[in-house]
């Protein structure tokens, strides 16, 4: 039986036997007694590769952002957010359940808001009728517009006009490193202009799991016993750190590769006549909405699945396809091939 190909998300990824080899070899202590060596040694390496004072090691990047909010905000204050962007469509509201934040939407659909756009939809402006704003999360690259990687000129000046209003700005860099290398610039480019940043070990980079939160040594500090309170602290987590640093250490320049793949399982989508969103800046996903009148998204999936395709429905009559590690150029030409197949059927 041929292999199944799964293109749902860069979150899929396995071990490689390199990575299952330092895992199975990692050092490890009592991470809340903060002697646990490879997490000490992740957080350092993250946060000298980010341009941070301190760096913790978090279960999942949902957590790291929400540890950034609980940590620069107050209950009562309010969040400035695109309105596509990953903390207001796929975390659960956590920043208002826990953090009791009154999030305001920014227009974002170009993956990044305008500077413009920021001080109109803040509510810092002291009227008594209004929650203070105190927080403007960005996202680089940004998921549900397609994986578009902002450009360091762009992104400056979004964060400094946030910085110039005085709010914590956050960067929920999931995929920062996606950024970094479709534009060949350092991530530092992006980070520098930014309090916080959190990003994923577990997609495009292959750990198993985890992500990292990265700031100023008073901030990590404080972010350390929200991480204890919502129940992130973990003992012996070497064993996942070790799988991290490893993923930093070795896996970001492959990451271009992913992004070939992912343009040549668009330009193949669209020869078979698959009606692929044009995307400015696209790394390693390739989005299309259903056709007119053809089969349930239920049935896509499943059609597909028979032919050894797993695919992702992100939204009704949305699909979404991620290349990462796991998938090769021959899976993008056979994934294509499948796609085309099941719809003309």
């Amino acid at each position: 039986m041929e292999k199944i190909m799964d293109f749902r998300s860069d979150t899929v990824t396995k071990p490689t036997e390199e990575m299952r080899r330092v895992i199975a070899s990692a050092e490890v202590g009592d991470d809340i007694y903060e002697d646990d060596p490879s997490s000490n040694a992740l957080s350092a390496y993250a946060a000298e590769l980010t341009g941070k004072e301190a760096a913790i090691y978090v279960c999942s990047g949902t957590m790291g952002n929400l540890l950034a909010f609980l940590t620069a905000g107050k209950h009562g204050e309010s969040l400035l957010a695109g309105k596509r962007s990953h903390v207001w469509c796929a975390e659960v509201g956590g920043f208002s359940a826990l953090g009791g934040l009154c999030p305001y939407p920014l227009d974002d659909d170009e993956g990044i808001p305008k500077a413009e756009d920021i001080e109109p939809a803040s509510r810092a402006d002291g009227n008594i009728h209004h929650p203070d704003t105190t927080i403007l999360a960005l996202e680089n690259t940004h998921n549900y517009t397609g994986g578009i990687a902002t450009s360091p000129e762009r992104f400056a000046p979004v964060a400094r006009e946030g910085k110039r209003l005085g709010f914590h700005v956050h960067l929920d860099g999931a995929r920062i490193f996606n950024a970094a290398v479709y534009y060949k610039a350092d991530v530092k480019a992006f980070t520098k202009e930014v309090d916080s940043v959190q990003f994923c070990l577990s997609k495009g980079l292959g750990a198993p799991l985890g992500s990292m939160l990265c700031g100023t040594h008073d901030f990590i500090e404080r972010a350390k016993k929200w991480r204890k309170r919502v129940g992130g602290g973990q003992r012996q987590v070497g064993i996942a750190a070790a799988a991290g640093l490893y993923a930093l250490k070795n896996n970001i320049p492959r990451l271009a590769d992913d992004h070939a793949n992912a343009l040549l399982l668009a330009e193949l989508l669209g020869k078979g006549g698959v009606p692929v969103e044009k995307v400015p800046n696209m790394t390693n996903m390739v989005f299309f909405p259903m056709p007119e009148g053809s089969m349930s998204d239920e049935a896509f999936e499943r059609k597909c699945l028979e032919r050894g395709l797993l695919t992702h429905m992100i939204g009704p009559r949305r699909a979404r396809l991620v290349t990462h590690l796991d998938v090769t150029r021959e899976d993008c030409e056979r994934a294509a091939e499948i796609i085309t197949g099941v719809l003309r059927a």
